[in-house]
């Protein structure tokens, strides 16, 4: 009876399993291939690829145009064959409108003109780094049908889960990879299970080395190249996922809780006692900025309470007991502005002994970033919660929202500009709805995207 080592069993598995491995992935690549050459073979290279033109669209278009009203610009949905119908104009003369619009006025273009006059003299935006295949994709975008309406079945948070996950998260790859990790070890196993047995059958004995002989389990991982190959793409897939998702939140202060010097409880005062939020932070109303309120704003109250005694009739709770928050803490905390100010309780007037008070901003953009408060808060009339969540519960004061780029654009696109008894929109208003039949208006349609809003 023939016998061989375990050792060499195990080899010759692995090296079945990869070449079969190999063969396969070799298989389905060239299907692909083949696949991806005939779709090419088969392309009409002038139609365009719709879904790339959405993509260029809302990049470049969806600021002044949409697809079934006019806007700044004309409706776009089967422009090309408008055109082609009512005035004779061709592929041609779109690729070298979109590339070069104020050049075609500049020349006498009959339709060049009459569009610069009927929409109020605005040029269109020249796009000379379009090219020609990325024409046609927008074109092919604006002569396919319209969606068909979905049914709402969903609730409102299922509905803002789906737009939120529209892409793969990084989540799922990751576990994918691992599932094919475990894949590949349990096809080894059962394979390497199968050929035990056949030889068995076969007459063929495996023997085991003997304990002292048997090589240890690290040394065999070294010398199995298939496993290390594995192992080594698995780190390096999971190094990179942890080092993507901590290199995306620079920057990015989401959460941020500073302790300040003197404590100041948002919850009591914009929660228990209805402070309004622009009682302290007036400057918001007129100015870029809300401002941090000077103390004398809170001595406005504070000459009078001196101490906190609580919510009437109510008792401290357990949780702010436990956190410390007693009536004796806040009280402290009193004194401390009184320090700042150099105010003398006994006296009742002010010493001139001052200190300042150094503050932690919380809210922070970068220098080249520009934000307007009285344009969102007066104009818009956007209430603070909307960008700094509910602060009437907040008892320490934190980042509520992200204040990214992506965050602001998103909020501009979706939020409808209150023009209706507005009267810094009366004149807009008046001219949109009697031109365009416009009723509502989002701040993107208003020039919300434009770059030099918020960078220059």
């Amino acid at each position: 009876m023939k016998k061989v080592t375990y050792r060499n069993q195990i080899s010759k598995v692995l090296g079945i399993s990869l070449v079969v491995f190999l063969l396969s992935s070799i298989s389905l690549f060239a299907q692909d291939e083949v696949a991806a050459v005939e779709a090419a073979a088969t392309e009409d290279t002038s139609g365009g690829d719709a879904a790339k033109g959405k993509a260029l669209f809302n990049q470049n278009c969806a600021a002044c145009h949409a697809m079934d009203r006019k806007m700044t610009g004309p409706a776009l949905r089967n422009v090309e064959a408008r055109l082609a119908e009512d005035e004779g104009l061709d592929r041609e003369w779109l690729y070298a409108w979109i590339k070069n619009s104020p050049g075609m006025i500049k020349s006498g273009d009959s339709y060049a003109v009459k569009t610069y006059a009927e929409y109020n003299q605005a040029a269109m935006t020249a796009f000379p780094t379009l090219s020609n295949g990325d024409i046609d994709n927008i074109l092919a975008y604006t002569a396919a049908p319209p969606p068909t309406p979905a049914v709402a079945t969903a609730v409102a948070g299922d509905v803002a889960s789906s737009n939120a996950s529209g892409g793969i998260s990084n989540e799922i790859i990751l576990g994918a990879l691992v599932l094919i990790f475990g894949l590949l070890v349990m096809m080894l196993f059962l394979v390497n299970k199968t050929l035990r047995r056949i030889a068995e059958a076969n007459g063929v004995a495996v023997v085991k080395e003997d304990a002292e002989k048997r090589t240890p389990i690290w040394k065999a991982f070294a010398k199995n190249q298939f496993l290390v190959l594995c192992t080594v793409i698995f780190l390096l897939l999971g190094s990179a996922y942890f080092a993507y998702g901590w290199m995306m939140q620079v920057g990015v202060d989401q959460g941020y809780a500073p302790i300040q010097p003197i404590h100041y409880s948002h919850k009591i005062h914009a929660g228990t006692n209805k402070i309004e939020c622009k009682y302290c932070h007036s400057s918001a109303r007129k100015s870029k900025h809300s401002g941090i309120p000077s103390l004398n704003v809170c001595m406005n109250c504070h000459k009078s309470i001196y101490e906190y005694t609580g919510t009437e009739g109510e008792a401290p709770s357990q949780e702010d007991l436990a956190n410390g928050y007693t009536n004796e803490f806040y009280t402290g905390e009193i004194k401390k502005l009184y320090a700042a100010v150099g105010w003398d309780e006994e006296n009742q007037k002010y010493t001139g002994d001052t200190t300042p008070v150094e503050w932690v901003r919380i809210h922070n953009l970068p220098d080249f970033a520009y934000f307007n408060h009285s344009q969102h808060v007066e104009v818009g009339q956007i209430e603070c919660q909307t960008c700094h969540g509910p602060v009437e519960e907040m008892e320490i004061m934190y980042q509520y929202s992200p204040l990214t780029m992506g965050w602001c654009i998103n909020c501009h696109r979706e939020t409808n500009v209150k023009v209706e008894g507005n009267e810094y929109y009366a004149k807009i208003h008046e001219e949109l709805s009697k031109k365009y039949g416009v009723e509502t208006l989002t701040a993107a349609q208003m020039g919300g995207l434009e770059c030099g809003k918020c960078h220059y």
